[in-house]
């Protein structure tokens, strides 16, 4: 069913629930309007859903690289501090030391 054949239905049972009682005194009319009227509206559901995910899907791999290069950057700092604080025991063990020889 084309798009143009969707909404000339759903105007019709629009025009159908306007203008007559059928709605409220047959219910497989009730059941017909109503499963066409829901239909159109997963199907516009389903459109936003495949809409929103192939955005999602476009903007993934980026997002995904950048986190990457930041968890890359973390790691090198990390390894950066911990280099900074070994160092730093050693040079205060060496100055320690000193201390002690100062002290005698």
């Amino acid at each position: 069913m084309t798009d143009m054949e969707k909404k000339v239905m759903v105007r019709l049972c629009a025009k159908i629930l306007t203008e007559t009682e059928l709605y409220d005194t047959d219910m497989e009319v009730c059941n017909l309007i109503d499963w066409v009227c829901l239909s159109e509206q997963i199907m516009t559901n389903n459109n936003t859903i495949r809409n929103l995910t192939g955005e999602y899907k476009k903007i993934e791999p980026d997002c995904r690289e950048g986190v990457r290069e930041q968890l890359e950057r973390m790691k090198e700092l990390c390894e950066e501090c911990n280099s900074l604080y070994e160092k730093r025991n050693d040079l205060k063990g060496q100055k320690q030391k000193i201390e002690k020889s100062l002290e005698r």
